[in-house]
């Protein structure tokens, strides 16, 4: 009967070791060691692609993604011909940034110099937005395959 108490003692010992350790393993996932970023970028075009269409600034759909309107105002503000204005987001859940800009919303696939993107008219411009998403893995060996 002892013997049975001491088992299940240290059972229990080792359960809470184990449920600890695992504990504090998925907190520290959370950590900048795998981090997901994406980059909203706008700039404003002259010409619309024919088959394009174009959405209102005003729309609900386009403001409730983060960095689309601050993308935007920069494009505006600094004239963006020549050079995306870009806004970096570093946060969970930045890559359904990127999906929502590409599946959400009429994504344009542009064809011979034309420019991929969500077509924006916003006052008397338009202004092309995309997004990329990426992560950086900081610490960690590639894996290489055999």
């Amino acid at each position: 009967m002892i013997r049975g108490k001491d088992v299940a003692v240290s059972l229990l010992f080792v359960g809470s070791a184990a449920a600890a350790g695992y504990l504090l393993r998925s907190a520290g996932r959370r950590d900048p060691e795998a981090r997901s970023k994406a980059d909203v970028g706008a700039r404003i075009v002259d010409d619309v692609p024919r088959n394009a269409t174009v959405v209102d600034s005003s729309s609900r759909r386009l403001r409730r993604l983060p960095g689309v309107s601050r993308a935007i105002r920069r494009a505006v503000r600094n004239d963006a011909r020549e050079e995306w204005e870009h806004v970096t987001l570093e946060r969970d859940g930045s890559w359904e940034i990127v999906d929502a800009i590409r599946r959400s919303l009429p994504y344009y696939d542009g064809r011979d110099g034309e420019y991929n993107g969500v077509y924006v008219k916003h006052g008397d411009r338009v202004i092309v937005l995309d997004a990329i998403g990426w992560a950086r893995i900081e610490g960690k060996e590639p894996v290489q395959e055999r």
